[in-house]
């Protein structure tokens, strides 16, 4: 059964974000807030975490996972950045968005794209989803909570664990989230093009 985790959006609880923390270090699959929508997230070596994320939302191997980082720092292990592409990058994080990159060896090859060897990272411009990210000190898996019988994702943290109840650890809710997943921008190829148009301005990338 998941456990439920009731936060403040401002000041979330420490107890709670070191419990949920403790949760996704034990191989376990979370619900969490970000600055777009809800979102699953587990480790990044968590192998049967992944399978259950597939399972959840029927995807298939050639789904782009998002690797969402705290900052710079941490977004920079994992995937090529030159200098232009940089620029453009920082001047939209944190934010609602996700970018496509050719991944660094730091990255488990099962997550990559398997044509383009490439992963979408991403650093979200939300309270909890920093506070997590900040505890537990590492990059978290994930990919938007948008279930295959709905149109869009689910906005209230007690609704996903009504609905997921047995299929995930642990929800963290801090109120509404939004139904609008992130713009996604693929820059593999070394200039910006747009896959998805989503609650990221757009206008600086055309």
């Amino acid at each position: 059964m998941a456990k439920y985790f009731d936060v403040h959006p401002d000041n979330p609880q420490r107890r709670a974000i070191t419990q949920v923390v403790d949760i996704v270090r034990e191989d376990g699959l979370i619900a969490y807030p970000t600055d777009s929508c809800f979102a699953l997230g587990c480790q990044l070596g968590n192998r049967e975490g992944i399978d259950r994320i597939k399972s959840i939302r029927h995807l298939d191997d050639r789904h782009h996972f998002t690797l969402v980082c705290q900052d710079f720092a941490q977004l920079g292990q994992l995937v090529v950045v030159d200098n232009a592409v940089f620029r453009a990058i920082k001047a939209s994080t944190p934010g609602s968005y996700t970018f496509i990159l050719p991944a660094t060896k730091e990255v488990p090859r099962r997550l990559l794209h398997p044509k383009k060897k490439t992963v979408g990272v991403r650093i979200p411009d939300h309270v909890v989803a920093q506070a997590l990210l900040a505890e537990l000190g590492e990059p978290l898996l994930s990919s938007t909570l948008l279930l295959p019988d709905q149109e869009e994702p689910v906005t209230q943290g007690w609704e996903i664990k009504e609905l997921l109840e047995h299929s995930i650890d642990a929800v963290i809710d801090s109120g509404e989230c939004g139904t609008v997943p992130t713009t996604v921008i693929d820059f593999s190829q070394g200039e910006p093009e747009i896959v998805r148009r989503g609650a990221g301005d757009t206008s600086r990338f055309e």
